[in-house]
């Protein structure tokens, strides 16, 4: 079997996707690297700008904006390991700040579509109910958003 070195089998993994460093610590340890070396290559990784756990915050944050909400998404930023502080970072600097009304239309949809949902002015309180849970689920502020729809 052919031995890779830490670096080698990093770049391997950086050049498919973005992983943060917990996530590229666990693959080498999981690997057999040592501590040290890994900790060694991720300071070169960073130094090159191979690795960011801010770019990934970023493209987490991009790509999940109009599905999910604030909270889920630093869910799913913690579970990748990046710290609470880049995520906040990396929100506040985000390009606008979120527009309910335009970045939520294709959910919108969805929710309408799953719980037929004709007219949100009349909504019966048991649907009302399961339209809260799953946007909640999805990390976005419920009554804020039903309240958006409902004016529409």
């Amino acid at each position: 079997m052919n031995q890779m070195s830490c670096q080698g089998y990093f770049n391997l993994l950086l050049s498919r996707r973005e992983y943060s460093v917990r996530e590229l610590e666990r693959k080498g340890k999981d690997k057999g690297f040592t501590e040290e070396e890994m900790a060694e290559t991720i300071a070169k990784l960073q130094e090159f700008g191979y690795q960011c756990d801010r770019r990934l915050a970023d493209a987490v944050i991009a790509s999940g904006k109009s599905k999910y909400g604030k909270g889920a998404l630093r869910r799913k930023c913690l579970g990748k390991g990046i710290s609470a502080e880049i995520f906040e970072q990396a929100w506040s600097e985000q390009p606008e700040p979120p527009d309910y009304r335009e970045d939520t239309r294709d959910l919108q949809g969805k929710v309408e579509r799953k719980y037929g949902i004709a007219d949100w002015q009349n909504l019966d309180p048991k649907t009302k109910a399961k339209v809260y849970r799953y946007l909640q689920y999805r990390g976005f502020n419920p009554t804020e958003l039903l309240q958006y729809w409902i004016e529409e």
